[in-house]
């Protein structure tokens, strides 16, 4: 099974963030774009694990979870991975919230428990807009960056929970499915 920790978005802010990032999909419709109904933050990446881990993963997921209280996530800003110049990924920022990072600290190291790698890059918490197949020219690259610039979305919600999710890959993009809401304290 093809596994992530996530943070889903509400129904409503996934609709706001399609509706502000539309025009960069019409500056550039053969990049990757990450449908409105799959659109989440992950904190952790599993990669494949055996379906009789599950029970493992969930419960460590739902102790770590319990540990931290509800936060308020703020996300805003469209930037690329590692430049507009060479992208690979277009992003909407997630602001740097101190709880937010101790959340994802305190699941990787419930995880290296578990013998799951540990992430060696710094946590960038953002939501995936779109992944870059193919190098664009430098003028559409260029487009993309002023449209860019020009989305003015930001808001901020509460997090209530996070969730371990099963990843199906499928022809029509991955598929998925929620396996565990582990809800965060509410005080």
């Amino acid at each position: 099974m093809r596994l992530f920790l996530a943070i889903n978005l509400p129904a409503a802010v996934r609709r706001d963030i399609a509706t502000a990032t539309a025009p960069l999909h019409d500056c550039a419709p053969e990049l990757g774009w990450i449908g409105e109904d799959r659109l989440h933050l992950t904190l952790k990446f599993l990669g494949e694990q055996p379906e009789s881990r599950v029970d493992a993963l969930a419960t460590a997921l739902a102790t770590t979870a319990a540990q931290h209280r509800e936060l308020s996530m703020t996300v805003g800003g469209v930037g690329a991975f590692p430049n507009f110049r060479r992208a690979r990924v277009v992003w909407m920022g997630v602001s740097q919230e101190p709880r937010l990072e101790l959340l994802h600290h305190d699941l990787e190291v419930a995880y290296d428990a578990l013998g799951c790698e540990l992430e060696g890059r710094p946590f960038r918490p953002h939501l995936t807009l779109a992944r870059v197949r193919d190098a664009l020219p430098v003028e559409r690259m260029r487009s993309l960056w002023r449209a860019a610039k020009r989305i003015e979305y930001n808001t901020d919600f509460a997090v209530q929970s996070v969730d371990l999710m099963q990843s199906d890959l499928s022809s029509g993009g991955p598929v998925y499915t929620t396996l565990l809401s582990a809800p965060l304290r509410s005080s």
